[in-house]
């Protein structure tokens, strides 16, 4: 059984040697024996005058109650049977020792509060300045205990990491059997940095290794580090390694570590700086047996220190990507399998572009939820488009439009859906209150998918354009990412007229591409108004519904 014995600053070691001291001199007092002791002759004429109510034998003495004197002692061999034979013998009753107790706990209780700096102790007080910052202090922050906790997560409980598996199952086998490698002359990266979006699983995939090796997950925020009082940071980096170090093998996670782990760009800031340090130290201290491995999760590992990237410290990094298709479909048939359903999870996942682990998890939730508030038994697929914009743009309050401004709203969106069913991009449905149209992000894209994409975020402002000579407000975000696109295109993709960007290259591609799909809708004009016409009676039109259409007019 390990003891783990407390960290006394200064001031309490001084509180609790002066308690110390305090309690012996207690003891000494309560168990030190006052008593007067009297001669024979004194005892006998005590004795003789019968001025002795009661004696108790005690070893060596013998202690008289006297009415006169109060309690005296004589040596026990001093006196003689006649006189012990007029004497009331009375069995010995000690108090000492309660009352001893009684003392003891309570000062043990009082350097108790004492420790916790609940009052100051005689004339020995804390320094103010420390008081202060103690009566400031976060309970999280002071004495902070690092407890390891028991992961329960596997890697069949996740789907969709089949290439972060193979990259973790040798730090697996590794805290499994350490002296294997060590007698190999192997050794094990001291550190893995999980790299990848928002949502993907990287905290779970941490948790799977530790419950795989079978070993103690010691689970820390990057931004659990960052304190205003100075030296905290580094003092919780010390305890959660120095806790990893006695429960070894074992695993350290610290996610979000970019929020403590950012390049020292030249800006002061010591409690950053130091609680960075720290951590360097703490992993440049392991020693080959110390069977601990670090890892940690970070979404932008642009920004992060070099020193912690370098050899021997974060030396391997797996990239956790957003999940394919048959990734999604792998994540979905988990979270539906206790789920009753009747659908196809394939569909499912090819209606999902662009959703990590976590948004799979919700929307899935989110369709078991609506299945059982209209009292229906499986869930099915239009349950999940229903909820599917909730899960990826939360829940909107769509806005009271006039009559002018819905006969615009239809013609804008009409003008959408063509592009967006003209270049046979994925999306389900549009409805009148969607603003954008989620594009395929998970594949580089080539130019003419770009370019694809563009004309659908101008295909609104063209319909309108063609139809009242003018269009609204609401067309400042699609303009925006059309934009941002075509300068993406020209200056970091070399998309232009040559890989050297040009002055008006911008200006042209966003003129051309804007002719370009104004052209087509005035040329397909009457399948514009179909679709304009199923928005304003339904105000949401399906994709296939839109191909029926467009077919039926082409």
């Amino acid at each position: 059984m390990n003891i783990t014995w407390p960290n006394f600053n200064r001031n309490q070691l001084i509180l609790l040697v002066s308690g110390g001291i305090i309690l012996i001199l207690l003891v000494y007092a309560l168990l030190r024996d006052t008593t007067d002791t009297v001669s024979l002759a004194e005892a006998s004429h005590l004795i003789g005058a019968g001025t002795v109510d009661h004696a108790v034998i005690d070893g060596e003495y013998v202690y008289l109650s006297t009415r006169d004197y109060g309690v005296v002692k004589i040596q026990s061999a001093q006196l003689s049977q006649e006189l012990v034979s007029q004497l009331k013998i009375e069995d010995k009753k000690s108090y000492g020792w309660i009352v001893f107790i009684l003392i003891v706990g309570g000062i043990i209780g009082a350097l108790g509060w004492v420790y916790k700096g609940r009052f100051t102790f005689g004339s020995l007080q804390l320094n103010e300045e420390v008081v202060a910052v103690k009566a400031h202090e976060p309970e999280s922050v002071s004495n902070a205990s690092v407890i390891p906790v028991k992961s329960n997560v596997r890697f069949s409980d996740i789907g969709g990491i089949s290439d972060v598996k193979e990259e973790l199952e040798e730090i697996i086998d590794f805290l499994r059997n350490p002296k294997r490698y060590y007698n190999f002359g192997a050794r094990m990266p001291r550190g893995i940095l999980l790299v990848g979006p928002p949502g993907v699983g990287k905290t779970m995939i941490a948790k799977a290794v530790a419950a795989e090796a079978d070993v103690p997950f010691f689970y820390q925020s990057g931004a659990s580090f960052v304190h205003i009082y100075v030296g905290m940071g580094a003092k919780r980096v010390h305890e959660l390694f120095a806790a990893a170090k006695k429960n070894a093998p074992s695993i350290i996670f610290i996610d979000e570590i970019d929020a403590v782990g950012k390049k020292r760009d030249g800006g002061r800031n010591d409690e950053r700086e130091g609680t960075l340090n720290q951590l360097l130290t703490e992993m440049d201290g392991f020693e080959e047996t110390a069977g601990i491995v670090v890892i940690a999760a970070t979404n932008n590992i642009e920004v992060m220190d070099s020193a912690l990237l370098r050899a021997g410290r974060f030396d391997r990094r797996v990239f956790v990507e957003l999940p394919t298709a048959s990734e999604r479909a792998s994540i979905l048939e988990k979270y539906l399998h206790n789920i009753p359903h009747e659908l196809s999870i394939d569909e499912i996942a090819k209606m999902t572009v662009g959703f990590n682990g976590a948004s799979l998890a919700a929307l899935t939730n989110e369709a078991a939820l609506l299945c059982l508030r209209q009292r229906e038994f499986q869930v099915k697929m239009e349950h999940f488009l229903a909820v599917k914009d909730k899960v990826m743009f939360g829940k909107k309050k769509i806005a009271m439009l006039s009559a002018q401004q819905r006969h615009y709203q239809a013609r804008y969106q009409a003008g959408k859906v063509f592009a967006a069913t003209w270049s046979d991009l994925p999306y389900e449905k549009i409805t009148l209150s969607n603003e954008t149209i989620t594009p395929p992000s998970a594949e580089p894209l080539l130019k003419h998918e770009i370019e694809s994409q563009i004309r659908i975020h101008l295909a609104g402002i063209a319909a309108c354009d063609l139809r009242f000579g003018e269009h609204a407000s609401n067309a400042s975000h699609d303009v925006t990412s059309a934009r941002e696109l075509v300068h993406a295109m020209i200056y970091e993709y070399g998309m232009g007229t040559s890989l050297l960007p040009a002055e008006n290259d911008c200006n042209v591609l966003l003129e051309r591409l804007y002719l370009e799909i104004k052209t087509l809708l005035e040329q397909y004009s009457n399948s514009v108004d179909k679709l304009e016409t199923i928005l304003s009676e339904y105000e949401q039109i399906s994709k296939s519904l839109a191909k029926e259409t467009m077919n039926d007019v082409l």
